[in-house]
């Protein structure tokens, strides 16, 4: 199913295959940031193919056909979350983890910070 046929319309969404540091984190709010400066003011499209148990749309974002989702894990903005890549095409989780791992090297983002902490190990802390 594709969202994007009604304008102006707001939806809860997990960005499919990522993980982004969470607000409170280190680079939560520059992941945040460069996911509102690709999407802000453009056409977004949401593929999306269920809902998580929050109700959440589960899917990948896509601004002129370009993959949103990857494009963060690219920017070392994300995670490639490898615990829910069985729910994406196996092409899919070879470019996720192909980016996150040129990223790393890079030390694009967050791989700048040598002790980045995943946002779900994070979360395990926090409670």
């Amino acid at each position: 199913m594709a969202i994007g046929d009604q304008l102006q319309q707001t939806y809860k969404v997990r960005l499919a295959g990522i993980d982004a540091p969470e607000k409170k984190q280190a680079f939560g709010e520059r992941s945040r940031q460069s996911l509102y400066d690709m999407v802000h003011g453009k056409n977004v499209q949401l593929e999306t193919h269920k809902r998580d148990k929050y109700g959440r749309h589960v899917g990948t974002l896509k601004v002129d056909n370009e993959d949103v989702n990857l494009m963060q894990v690219q920017r070392g903005m994300a995670w490639h979350y490898t615990a829910y890549a069985r729910e994406q095409a196996e092409q899919d989780q070879q470019s996720y983890s192909a980016a996150e791992r040129q990223a790393r090297e890079a030390l694009l983002g967050l791989w700048a910070d040598g002790s980045a902490l995943a946002p779900w190990a994070w979360r395990q802390g926090e409670r």
